[in-house]
């Protein structure tokens, strides 16, 4: 977003690049608080696994028009850093969604209120 700031590029481009950036860091502080324990009636996971696939399709949407403009240097170094953006948040959903199914231990996985009963 900031390259795409300096470069001056079209308004797209820096709105759509700085609502990403909105969306990650209110991800970055939920869990930083812990909030995803105190608000349990969501499934944060898959939110997450949500995001990362509307982020690495925006960004690459993104990444392409900037690429194919081809307007000055900085946008193309923008249109870059867009598409390594859109590999991190493809890669970011692959390891959530790994870590859901073959790990679902934590705060996540899902108990039966019966099986808890019998054990005390």
């Amino acid at each position: 977003m900031t390259i795409f700031i300096i470069a001056q590029a079209p308004e797209p481009y820096i709105v759509i690049t700085g609502f990403e950036a909105t969306i990650i860091f209110f991800f970055i502080i939920l869990y930083i608080l812990r909030l995803d324990r105190t608000m349990k009636w969501l499934f944060w996971p898959l939110l997450d696994i949500i995001n990362s696939m509307v982020t690495t399709l925006f960004m690459i949407i993104v990444s392409l028009l900037a690429l194919i403009k081809e307007n000055t240097t900085l946008i193309i170094i923008g249109g870059v850093f867009g598409f390594v953006t859109a590999l991190c948040c493809i890669a970011d959903g692959l390891l959530v969604y790994r870590k859901l199914l073959f790990h679902p231990s934590g705060p996540y996985q899902k108990s039966n209120v019966q099986e808890e009963k019998e054990v005390l």
